[in-house]
């Protein structure tokens, strides 16, 4: 459905339905409360435009509520074809009244048109997952960067492509990586990815996880997360990394370590989180097991070398939603999940809302960080990629724990001077 003024979505009838889930996620998500009440009287973002590139769920429309009673213009695009919640979107604008351009199983073309549409809006501030927003504009719209304040990025992958833009000297406003503030990875990626890539893999297959070989490519805190809640299902993990010192930790966490080329030869699930492109590649296929299933928990749909599977195959389809099987020239069969996509996302729900309450909370008060450097007069970031701001991690920790009803200890003053002198040793 389409209307010229503020919104292009599929399905304006699940709207209802679209706005039960938003408002069961926020039940999770006490740390936006806290900022929703303080922020809507002060209106920090008031006048500010965002655009956000980000995946469209009930926890990503919370944030969208939360900036909008700060004050800002906000304008909501997709970061992935499959990952929007075409009820979700329908009730953000009809509900809400945030404007937004995302349908699920959307074209490459649709998808790169509604990011320009979400550019039209004029963004100060961009929110990313996986940086495409901020590439764009790079490539396409650079009459917007003079006006530009800074933006944000969510996910590992983003973080990757921009710091290499900051590296070229390509990267012409400041950007601060909300992936990586401690309150993010440390639980989102971790706990939020294991879950949800063990739910989307079982929704999609409905396959026993016990007793079967489970291979994680890349030990980063997203493949910790994988290996972990696979182990707990009973499997019986195998890690691969190009890292030694990742590698020696995943060894020492209990877990068999070895190169992909002879994991592929054992494994029952293939499961790739780093980030990089073409990691399970058409030599690992050819000695895979027979019914292998292969799912990627990284942000683009390149870590698995789709091309290179369809080359081997003779024939294809599509067993059950999410699934599709690929029978290879030799007569093995490889099944592949969401169509190379975020597995989490196109064959389940995304992260829970308790994790992204803080990886969402971080992306608030770092928009709110930005605006204040330029109503307050401060001098503009430099152009390059900047970590979250501890004293705002910290905050999200507090207010965490709070909303928990778990308090820690203080230091007393000697503490404190103990910790920052030197004079004292062994007495």
């Amino acid at each position: 459905m389409k209307n010229s003024i503020n919104f292009d979505i599929k399905t304006p009838a699940l709207v209802e339905q679209g706005k039960r889930r938003i408002e069961w996620a926020w039940q999770e998500m006490p740390v936006l409360h806290i900022l929703t009440k303080r922020f809507i009287h002060q209106r920090p973002l008031k006048n500010i435009r965002i655009s956000g590139c980000l995946h469209i769920t009930t926890e990503t429309a919370n944030l969208a509520r939360t900036l909008k009673a700060a004050g800002a213009e906000i304008v909501l695009c997709a970061s992935n074809p499959l990952s929007t919640q075409d009820d979700v979107a329908a009730a953000l604008v009809k509900h809400y009244k945030i404007p937004v351009y995302a349908i699920r199983s959307e074209t490459t073309e649709q998808y790169y048109q509604h990011i320009n549409v979400a550019l039209d809006h004029q963004p100060v501030i961009t929110m990313d997952d996986g940086a495409d927003l901020v590439s764009e504009i790079h490539k396409s719209r650079p009459e917007l960067i003079p006006e530009m304040i800074g933006g944000t990025e969510e996910t590992t992958t983003g973080v990757i492509r921009l710091r290499a833009m900051a590296t070229e000297g390509a990267l012409q406003f400041p950007i601060i990586a909300v992936n990586d503030a401690m309150t993010k990875h440390l639980f989102d990626n971790r706990y939020g990815t294991g879950q949800s890539t063990l739910d989307g893999i079982i929704r999609a297959t409905n396959v026993l996880l016990a007793g079967k070989t489970f291979t994680v490519v890349g030990y980063g805190w997203c493949g910790r997360g994988i290996a972990m809640r696979a182990k707990g299902h009973g499997a019986k993990v195998v890690v691969t990394e190009v890292d030694p010192l990742k590698a020696l930790e995943a060894s020492m966490d209990g877990y068999q370590v070895m190169p992909l080329i002879e994991a592929s030869k054992i494994s029952d699930f293939i499961i790739t989180a780093t980030g990089d492109k073409h990691v399970v590649d058409k030599h690992h296929m050819q000695v895979m097991k027979d019914g292998c299933i292969l799912a990627n928990s990284g942000h683009f749909n390149v870590e698995i070398n789709i091309p290179a599977l369809e080359s081997l195959s003779m024939n294809q389809h599509r067993p059950r939603p999410s699934v599709d099987e690929y029978i290879l020239t030799d007569g093995r069969k490889l099944r592949l999940l969401a169509e190379g996509r975020l597995v989490n996302l196109a064959a389940a729900e995304g992260h829970p809302s308790a994790v992204m309450d803080m990886s969402f909370a971080n992306q608030v008060l770092c928009a709110v960080y930005l605006a204040n450097l330029k109503s307050k007069g401060k001098p503009k970031l430099e152009n390059t990629v900047h970590n979250v701001p501890s004293e705002l991690d910290r905050e999200v920790a507090r207010l965490k724990l709070a909303a928990m009803a778990i308090d820690i200890d203080t230091l007393t003053p000697e503490q404190q001077h103990y910790l920052s002198s030197w004079q004292e040793g062994t007495l």
